[in-house]
């Protein structure tokens, strides 16, 4: 007689490689039952993204076919977790109960509810440490405690050694009870058509990428990366946000490269702190949760923004007469995707040159971005507006003109999004940065105190 299933709660990782829930769940020797929701408070926020929602499906499809391959079929709900998933429990007698946990706010006091439920169901539950390279809690100061300064955690980050990547499982055993489900399509979710080319999502494509930035741009990752016209980084943000792909499997390839070609060390190091910064920002979350509504810093909620909706407008739309920054949020609009040195250009304009609330850009980001990530886009903002951990001042101010001149000194890349930024018709700067970069430094001084 078959033991009772285990679920296998699917959230952002959707992979059947280096996927700890999985791996563990497998090793029991009882029937899969892998699960994903669709969790209705999610897709009904102001911040759901029909774009993000359009490449989810597209991951879901890939992981659908992955399982079914190995011998489990996926099984999509949708409705409220706790009541698919107690009604999943009864529907096919499950007795434990697998996820890979998370950093945000709002799903750690879902996944507590869920874990109640189950509890008292019988279900024995396990949460596995999946989403980053060093988990939250694992990178601590001498002392004890985070680290809200990224150099210092960078340096105890780098002296743990990482996990190696898991292998995907060789076979899973199937559930007669769950019989899989067919995919929704964005109008069964309520969403709006897609308005830009959906990048290829799934395992399969993240894999391809990764190979293709190895084999092409890695080993000259920091001479390029902030060249937006190079297009040289590694594009695997999107695949890193739903988890096709894990942040281990990316290190593992990156410390392989740099081991057979000791001379790119320098070049992969730097691509390799970018991973670091994922598990900052990630673990700046889990800790200080009070950054998802607000500063990281409170004194900086005390910022009197000026908030001008018709100067916000003309940001969003590429309208500033700054053509670094036009070009650059045309990029997002056009493609649902901003180069990442574009994207500190662009924050640091919102902030100290228009005066506007880094939550404004934040939102925006996360209506526009297939990457969008709650804990990498809000440090990153925070980072811009110098709200957050950093430790440099707030008087960093980018001008977009000279950082114009040093990151696209042909303006190639403005010329591929922004053609008229050559003729006269162009429009005149909405603002002026001289006298906004003395503004912006009194605005901050008043809230300092």
């Amino acid at each position: 007689m078959l033991r009772a299933p285990a679920l296998v709660w699917f959230r952002r990782d959707l992979r059947v490689s280096d996927h700890v829930a999985l791996h563990r769940a497998s090793s029991l020797g009882v029937p899969i039952v892998p699960v994903f929701i669709f969790d209705a408070a999610l897709l009904q926020t102001s911040k759901t993204s029909a774009r993000r929602v359009a490449f989810l499906l597209s991951c879901l499809h890939s992981l659908a076919a992955n399982l079914e391959a190995l011998g489990a079929s996926l099984t999509t709900l949708k409705g409220h977790p706790v009541a698919e998933m107690r009604s999943l429990i009864k529907k096919t007698g499950a007795k434990h109960l697998f996820f890979n946990k998370d950093v945000e706010p709002y799903s750690r006091k879902r996944d507590e509810q869920v874990v109640a439920m189950a509890r008292e169901e019988g279900v024995e539950v396990v949460e596995c440490e999946d989403l980053t390279i060093h988990p939250p809690g694992t990178i601590e100061k001498g002392a004890g405690g985070p680290y809200t300064v990224f150099t210092p955690y960078s340096r105890t980050w780098l002296a743990k050694p990482p996990h190696d990547p898991l292998p995907r499982p060789k076979k899973l055993m199937g559930c007669a009870e769950a019989k899989g489900s067919k995919l929704p399509s964005l109008r069964d979710l309520g969403l709006a058509k897609l308005d830009v080319p959906l990048p290829l999502g799934g395992e399969k494509a993240a894999q391809e990428l990764l190979r293709s930035f190895v084999s092409n741009n890695l080993k000259h990752y920091e001479s390029t990366r902030n060249f937006p016209h190079e297009d040289s980084t590694s594009r695997l943000s999107p695949h890193l946000r739903f988890g096709t792909i894990s942040p281990r499997t990316v290190l593992a390839a990156a410390r392989r490269v740099r081991a057979e070609d000791p001379s790119s060390k320098k070049q992969v190091d730097v691509f390799i702190s970018e991973l670091i910064w994922r598990d900052f920002y990630k673990q700046i979350l889990w800790e200080f949760p009070h950054v998802a509504e607000g500063s990281f810093r409170p004194q900086y909620d005390q910022l009197e923004w000026e908030n001008n909706k018709e100067l916000f407008q003309s940001w969003c739309e590429g309208k500033t007469g700054y053509p670094i920054v036009d070009a650059a949020m045309r990029q997002l609009n056009q493609t649902g995707w901003m180069h990442n040195r574009l994207r500190m250009i662009v924050a640091s304009f919102l902030t100290k040159d228009l005066l506007i609330s880094w939550q404004w850009g934040e939102q925006y980001f996360m209506k526009q971005l297939f990457d969008g990530d709650l804990a990498a886009n809000n440090g990153g903002w925070q980072w811009a507006a110098s709200t957050g951990t950093d430790a440099q001042p707030y008087f960093r101010i980018f001008n977009p003109s000279s950082q114009a001149e040093r990151f696209d000194p042909e303006g190639k890349f403005i010329a591929q999004y922004v053609p008229e930024a050559e003729r006269l018709t162009y429009p005149a700067p909405i603002v002026d940065h001289a006298r906004q970069r003395v503004r912006a430094l009194a605005m901050y001084q008043k809230a300092r105190g």
